[in-house]
């Protein structure tokens, strides 16, 4: 009888639209809904993009002496993308949030000038745009990266911005499809970038080709499903786009390879991290695969034919 009052005194907690409430330390706590669940998929992707700028950004400025106090700005904005990131992982309103919105913004902005900043780089020195020049001059892909992380950012809260109980949009369009079109994009600019300096590495290793033909595969699947029936099976898909993030992972340990194959190996690391192949560039393609995810988990979640 007893146990039965006490049964009764337990406090009724209403479900949440994403499911039933999960139980956390003893306490009942609501299941975020599809659309915050994809909304952090989005922000640990830019994060992810940012924290692989900001190590890229460092040792290639700290090798520059940081002669220009401009030099500073990606690392200052990197870290503050990462900071928005981690807040956006920790936040299940179903509204987007001023100041995150203003840093992914400025992310995006502080890539094109930087992208501009090499372009002049190189067209300053003797003899211009040629391939000795492009070669060895300021990486002209490089900044770029920060704007994909403003971008997947910038995303994030556009998802986030929607009513829990509908279907999430995009600028009036399907949230899954757009941020699929806006991925598989930049997967491709990531691929020329990383083809450019393969190039120039005269693919030497076989698993060079990797990032020039994993991740174009990965974007006409995600145009595929951009513009295919919503309903259609997403496994194959998936399936890719997870081992195109492994590949980015796998990328750090070849990368990893390739500076102890320097003279001295890691023993001289003082100066071959900073003339082998760079550490920090290749998990920007598992950040991007990571949106593509949250990409195909939003369309297969709101499928209506």
């Amino acid at each position: 009888m007893a146990r039965t009052l006490h049964q009764h005194r337990r406090p009724l907690l209403r479900p949440a639209v994403g499911g039933p409430p999960a139980r956390l330390g003893g306490l009942q706590k609501e299941r975020p809904t599809a659309i915050i669940i994809a909304a952090r998929r989005l922000n640990r992707a830019a994060g992810i993009i940012a924290i692989s700028v900001l190590f890229d950004s460092a040792m290639e400025h700290y090798r520059g002496n940081f002669h220009n106090k401009a030099m500073w700005t990606p690392i200052v904005t990197s870290l503050s993308s990462i900071a928005v990131s981690a807040h956006g992982l920790a936040d299940g309103r179903h509204r987007a949030h001023p100041v995150r919105d203003a840093v992914y913004v400025a992310a995006g902005f502080v890539g094109l000038v930087g992208t501009g900043f090499h372009i002049y780089n190189v067209t300053k020195k003797v003899g211009g745009f040629n391939w000795q020049n492009l070669f060895y001059s300021a990486p002209l892909g490089a900044p770029a990266a920060m704007s994909l992380s403003g971008l997947m950012g910038f995303l994030a809260e556009r998802v986030r911005d929607n009513h829990p109980e509908g279907e999430p949009r995009v600028f009036g369009l399907p949230a899954g499809r757009v941020v699929a079109a806006a991925t598989g994009l930049s997967l491709l600019g990531t691929t020329a970038e990383a083809g450019f300096l393969h190039f120039r590495g005269a693919f030497h290793n076989p698993a060079m080709l990797l990032p020039v033909s994993m991740p174009p595969v990965a974007a006409g699947l995600l145009a595929k499903a951009a513009i295919g029936r919503a309903g259609a099976s997403r496994t194959p898909s998936k399936a890719w786009l997870a081992a195109t993030a492994v590949m980015g992972v796998a990328g750090v340990a070849l990368h990893a390879y390739g500076v102890s194959r320097g003279m001295g190996g890691w023993r001289n690391w003082r100066q071959n991290a900073f003339a082998g192949p760079p550490l920090p560039a290749p998990p920007a393609f598992t950040g991007l695969t990571l949106a593509g995810l949250a990409a195909l988990a939003l369309l297969r979640e709101y499928a209506h034919d």
